[in-house]
């Protein structure tokens, strides 16, 4: 069973220091007769994650908490927010979150092809982001507008840089979309790209819709990783 993470007392930067948990030698992991190499390179990077460690510690469902963490000590979103929209939401460390830094007043609803374990304040549906039917149900669900729509999807990568950019773009746009449909005035969209940020098309048009458009690759990212995140705030209005 999962434990609850910390209770946060107060607001302040940098909360989240994965610096703080201790350090061992390395660990090296033999390479088993049927075992890939990459699935032990997976293993031994997992095993001298610092992240890795610290969610264990503080009860997080995945190390990607802390991206969230770190991206809301820099830009403050989740600070008045109600409700929100978490796409790409398994295994729910986004949300748990997201719940924690607006003491369980926000409302969530969260989509992934993958089940997501309940968790208190969050309703999850279990569906493909892009099929015909997800985005209304998501509204049904929703019932009403929501105050951010955050996004940590990303197309299964195959290992050709160019099309994985374009796949995980193609999420983005399809979110930005669904976000135009549903966020709140002076609401907030946050989205996972690939190195070289936001298409210029799709960035021109971001601009017309928010007041303030950045990039940020939060710490919590693995260096080697191509991932940053694009953070739009002050909607304005809804599409034309």
């Amino acid at each position: 069973m999962l434990k609850k993470p910390r209770p946060t007392k107060g607001k302040k930067s940098n909360r989240v220091d994965p610096r703080g948990v201790t350090r061992g030698p390395k660990t090296r992991v033999k390479t088993a007769r049927y075992r890939k190499t990459s699935s032990t390179r997976w293993l031994q990077r997992q095993l001298n994650d610092p992240y890795v460690a610290a969610a264990q510690r503080d009860g997080y469902r995945s190390r990607a908490a802390y991206k969230l963490l770190e991206l809301n000590d820099r830009f403050h979103f989740l600070d008045n927010a109600r409700t929100i929209v978490d796409l790409g939401a398994a295994p729910g460390g986004w949300s748990q979150v997201a719940l924690q830094e607006t003491n369980n007043r926000a409302r969530i609803v969260g989509i992934d092809l993958l089940e997501v374990e309940p968790l208190g304040g969050a309703v999850f549906l279990k569906m493909d982001f892009l099929d015909d039917d997800a985005e209304q149900k998501l509204i049904d669900t929703l019932g009403g507008s929501a105050d951010i729509v955050m996004s940590d999807m990303a197309a299964t990568t195959t290992g050709h840089r160019q099309t994985d950019h374009l796949r995980t773009m193609a999420l983005v746009e399809t979110a930005f979309d669904f976000t135009c449909k549903v966020l709140s005035p002076g609401g907030t969209f946050i989205a996972k790209v690939l190195r070289g940020g936001t298409e210029d098309d799709l960035l021109r048009v971001m601009k017309a819709q928010f007041q303030h458009i950045r990039h940020y690759k939060p710490p919590a990212s693995r260096p080697e990783s191509t991932e940053t995140y694009v953070i739009a705030q002050g909607f304005i209005g809804k599409k034309a």
